[in-house]
């Protein structure tokens, strides 16, 4: 039977790719995480410190001024690197809460997620927020739990934390020798050998000395103090006896979490969880559209957007959209059909993304990211494909909770007032609401978090010279009208009810809390209400 040279080209350009994204609370260590798995790549030869010192180098995935001031991540970025003859494309999200629609996002571009614990606070808000996300998804989830060589809840506690409050189940995978200052390393499982933890004058920066033995090696109980060492053989009793068995069918469904543990600023378990993620990850899979599902393989090139960033690179003022490949294979300058608007159009001058830096790109296979100029022409969700025209899910927007009109001071900046305000909107940075009064002009900023109207207000002045100010609004809930004006004209006037409309012209109502929609709820049962938005049908 002769081979199909196309099929086997897409076949082991898939096979060979794995895409993922890292999900945490604030300060559990995400961005130094993130800078390891890109130094055990080879991507990067020093890892820096998202505080960084003026002799180290700042953190790569934290590339906004803003980002390195304050020492946060604050947007997503895409970086790719190869790690034994693997492809992998890492999405990093924002780790603060104010920015959990960007790494809702970012999400559903991804096909793993890995979900990063500190060790000595288990599982906090935020993570169980972004899990739920997944969960939804049925994301295959990968769960590291980080910094072993600090004081820290014990290891059965963290993972019965997951299992109870997530009811998820735990594979572990590694398992910590001690913690705090008493760590001595990790077991692991997969070839049973022991991996003991070193520190270096490098404070990271540079890969941690691998000095592995196996656990039947009589020099063994020389290295660990005895009673670590009884205690491992009783713990690794305890898991054989209770836990379940490694089931990948359970993974990629996301109904069961292989574990780690280590210590991402100091490199220890990093290159562990990348050879174990390697074998035990989803490779790019199956998406659905409005023409069913379509397979990785499938020949025809399609892809959709995910996410916008304007001034990446401020020199150029450029402006990206971030565009997940989904099925066949991107090639520079081809032509495809906007799903949207019908429109065909040539896809010159692709970019790989790594954070802040680009080249161009000549290929790209599912799984792959890849950074298009965007002179207006996509919004958030837009699908792109070549062949028999399809859409993707459009990707929906949180309800916001903090409202504001944004004012500007200088009214001889009115257009880079404007611009500013339409770009950031555009990437998705902040969801912005005008009053149906045509007489007021000032738009109406809807953020998750407050953060959200800092980065704003920041960018505008820093990216297009505008200084700004915000009058907040007494509004802390957002519904979509569901069937348009005409269903609001049936109702006729809603008190303590202010309406706004979104940047598809569709009506919004804002209340001041729970308790007024309820209200509107109860005197209008007729009226369909919805806590999220979606781009209409061209």
């Amino acid at each position: 039977m002769q081979i199909d040279p196309v099929a086997a080209e897409l076949g082991l350009e898939v096979d060979r790719r794995r895409n993922f994204a890292i999900i945490s609370h604030p300060d559990a260590g995400k961005t130094t995480l993130t800078e390891k798995l890109l130094l055990y790549g080879g991507a990067i030869q020093e890892a820096g410190a998202v505080k960084a010192k003026r002799s180290q180098r700042s953190a790569t995935s934290d590339w906004m001024e803003m980002e390195q001031q304050r020492g946060i991540s604050i947007t997503s970025t895409v970086m790719q690197f190869e790690y034994q003859k693997h492809l992998l494309n890492l999405l990093d999200t924002p780790g603060h809460q104010d920015f959990s629609e960007d790494t809702y996002r970012t999400l559903a571009a991804a096909d793993n997620a890995v979900m990063l614990i500190d060790a000595a606070k288990g599982l906090e808000t935020q993570t169980r927020k972004l899990f739920e996300v997944c969960r939804m998804r049925s994301l295959p989830i990968f769960t590291f739990i980080n910094k072993l060589d600090r004081p820290s809840m014990t290891p059965l506690e963290l993972i019965d934390e997951i299992e109870q409050e997530l009811g998820l189940a735990t594979y572990v995978v590694n398992w910590p020798i001690g913690t705090g200052d008493q760590f001595q390393g990790v077991y692991d499982r997969r070839l049973q050998r022991v991996h003991l933890f070193q520190k270096t004058g490098s404070h990271g920066s540079q890969k941690a000395a691998d000095n592995s033995i196996p656990l039947d090696d009589p020099d063994i109980e020389s290295l660990i103090p005895h009673h670590l060492y009884i205690q491992l053989l009783e713990d690794l009793e305890l898991l054989d006896g209770i836990g379940v068995d490694l089931d990948l069918a359970a993974i990629h469904a996301g109904q069961l979490t292989p574990v780690f543990f280590g210590s991402a600023m100091n490199n220890f378990g990093v290159e562990l969880f990348l050879e174990a993620f390697l074998e035990y990850a989803l490779k790019p899979t199956i998406h659905n559209s409005d023409r069913g599902e379509i397979a990785p393989t499938h020949p025809e090139f399609t892809g959709f957007v995910f996410k916008l960033q304007a001034n990446m690179d401020p020199k150029h003022r450029d402006r990206i959209a971030f565009l997940r490949v989904c099925s066949g294979k991107f090639e520079k300058d081809m032509v495809v059909t906007h799903a949207r608007t019908g429109k065909q159009m040539r896809l010159s001058r692709p970019q790989k993304l790594f954070a802040q830096d680009r080249e161009t790109v000549e290929t790209a296979y599912a799984g792959d990211v890849v950074g298009l100029n965007n002179p207006g022409s996509f919004v958030i969700g837009d699908t792109v494909c070549v062949g028999s025209r399809l859409r993707y899910p459009e990707i929906p927007s949180f309800s916001p909770e903090l409202f504001a009109y944004l004012r500007n001071t200088d009214p001889t900046k009115y257009k880079s007032f404007n611009k500013g305000v339409s770009e950031l909107q555009e990437e998705g940075a902040v969801q912005i609401l005008n009053s149906v009064d045509e007489s007021k002009r000032d738009p109406v900023l809807a953020a998750v978090g407050q953060l959200q109207f800092e980065v704003v207000q920041f960018r505008l002045a820093q990216e297009y010279g505008v200084e700004t100010y915000l009058d907040i609004l007494p509004y802390s809930v957002a519904r979509w009208v569901v069937d348009g004006w005409e269903a609001l004209e049936k109702v006729g006037r809603l008190f303590n009810t202010f309406v706004v409309k979104d940047r598809w012209e569709q009506p919004v109502l804002l209340f001041r809390n729970d308790w007024n929609l309820d209200q509107i709820k109860s005197d209008h049962p007729d009226l369909k209400l919805s806590p999220i938005s979606i781009a209409p049908s061209s």
